[in-house]
């Protein structure tokens, strides 16, 4: 009896051995390719002319942005989103600036023999007013994070006060981030170009409003449909709404139409008006559309997988691509979502995380991001050779 107690001690050691071993070749793996993707995006940024941080240092060190920044500090302590949204976006996140994209597939597209030397930026070969766009992407993306901070706050709560100082500063500054953009975009005087921008708009509050969400207005999946049939979200390359009927509750619709409305509508469309800036035919036009789409929902489905590595914990996205297809695998499953019903803390992550990786969830995944990165491939294979379009491919293949 003895021996087997120290057999089973000695494999419930030897299994947190393995399990640690892994955690730790994981990390190193994660530390390599980090270094490769910064490598990747510095060598980018040569050939656009300069390093994209510097299309969000201009409005960042705008007196008003640096007044709000200086009030950050007060939200220490009171776990509101904003600092987190903050520090991501001054310490900077894992994936490159979406203004670097719009920069890139502008000059992969190339400029028409007939543009004036006024008109472009002649060492980088790229429009001024394709900068300006490249800007107003950045700017857009970013107040659409900073409004997404905002939270319902109880006037019960004893931090009432500072939360919803918290609320403002997001607000505020996503308000202004908002505003300035759309002062640069009038500038370009392009109706079309504004159209598809306001267009982006429109989704982007289309995706807050997609149900069922919490008391905090964070999105919970659908209850899944008994029968999951293939349903193809459309390319839409003009300003008419995405319609959703019979999309919610089937697992890869659902994410694609969230995370398309959500984000990914911006890089898409953004990446066409550059190209419609440069005068290129609707079909060219189209290429961006369809590339930028794909690499946008790409790297959502990355950041999906990411959140359900070895040494990851505590909570995750709920409408994140592993959850949905769980729920396809084990609609039983959805008892667990709804235990967030009211606020999406109350759920257990630990049990959903185990149940999650005993499942088929991540493969699929995995599958849908490599079938994304291989659209944004195939998509750009159709421009012709170049440094920005071999800068583009080899950021769609290291993400």
């Amino acid at each position: 009896m003895l021996n087997g107690f120290l057999r089973l001690t000695n494999l419930s050691c030897s299994s947190k051995h393995i399990c640690k071993n892994a955690i730790y070749r994981n990390l190193v793996t994660q530390a390599k390719a980090l270094t490769i993707r910064n490598k990747i995006v510095n060598e980018a940024e040569k050939i656009v002319g300069y390093p994209t941080s510097f299309l969000s240092l201009r409005w960042l060190l705008n007196d008003e942005i640096a007044n709000i920044i200086s009030h950050i500090k007060r939200l220490i302590g009171t776990n509101h989103p904003l600092l987190a949204s903050a520090r991501g976006l001054l310490l900077g996140n894992e994936i490159p600036t979406w203004g670097l994209i719009v920069l890139l597939i502008s000059k992969a597209g190339g400029l028409p023999k007939d543009v004036s030397e006024i008109d472009k930026d002649i060492m980088a070969g790229i429009l001024h007013s394709q900068r300006v766009l490249a800007e107003v992407t950045e700017m857009i993306h970013t107040s659409n994070i900073l409004h997404n901070s905002i939270l319902n706050i109880s006037q019960n709560n004893p931090q009432y006060s500072d939360l919803n100082f918290g609320n403002t500063l997001s607000l505020l500054s996503g308000d202004f981030l908002l505003s300035s953009s759309f002062k640069e975009l009038a500038g370009l005087k392009n109706q079309e170009v504004n159209e598809l921008v306001s267009a982006c708009l429109r989704d982007l509050t289309e995706a807050a409003f997609i149900e069922p969400r919490d008391e905090q207005n964070r999105a919970l999946p659908a209850k899944p449909l008994k029968m999951q049939t293939d349903i193809v979200i459309p390319n839409e390359f003009g300003t008419k709404p995405l319609k959703i009927k019979d999309v919610l509750g089937n697992a890869k619709a659902e994410w694609t139409l969230r995370h398309f409305l959500g984000t990914a509508s911006l890089l898409a469309k953004c990446c066409q008006g550059a190209l419609k800036l440069a005068g290129h035919s609707d079909n060219f036009q189209k290429l961006g559309y369809i590339f930028g789409k794909n690499m946008a929902l790409a790297w959502k489905a990355n950041e999906d997988l990411e959140a359900f590595q070895l040494n990851k914990d505590g909570i995750f996205d709920l409408v994140a691509a592993p959850v949905l297809f769980h729920l396809q695998h084990d609609p039983a499953f959805y008892d667990e979502i709804l235990k967030g019903s009211q606020n999406i803390e109350d759920c257990d992550y630990k049990k959903m995380r185990e149940m999650i990786h005993c499942g088929p969830a991540l493969k699929l995944t995995q599958d849908l991001k490599q079938e994304l990165v291989e659209n944004s491939i195939e998509v750009l294979q159709q421009f012709s050779d170049s440094d920005a379009r071999s800068a583009l491919i080899n950021i769609v293949k290291v993400w």
